[in-house]
């Protein structure tokens, strides 16, 4: 199946994000009620709809590409963090000369 030759590719962080689409485009395919999904596949209806405000119309790639983004904007944060640290630190020993 696709979504398992995937897994294999991306690692086990990308599994993460294809049992989401996979969920999600079953959710589509079929008559069944959203309860009953989220109840065979372990999660809560508010999972399945958050997911599927954040993950809807995604496919394997775009998922891939949405936590690649998401770790790069944590690792500029925890970057713009520590600079104005620096910054702070700099002008504190600036107020004491």
């Amino acid at each position: 199946m696709f979504f398992d030759d995937a897994a294999e590719r991306l690692g086990g962080d990308a599994l993460d994000g294809i049992a989401v689409i996979r969920i999600l485009r079953e959710a589509e395919s079929r008559d069944e009620p959203v309860k009953d999904l989220c109840k065979r596949n372990s999660i809560s209806e508010q999972t399945f709809y958050r997911w599927r405000n954040k993950f809807g119309g995604m496919d394997v790639a775009d998922a891939r590409r949405l936590k690649e983004l998401e770790s790069e904007n944590d690792r500029l944060k925890r970057l713009i963090t520590e600079q104005m640290l620096v910054i702070d630190g700099l002008k504190e020993v600036s107020r004491k000369k």
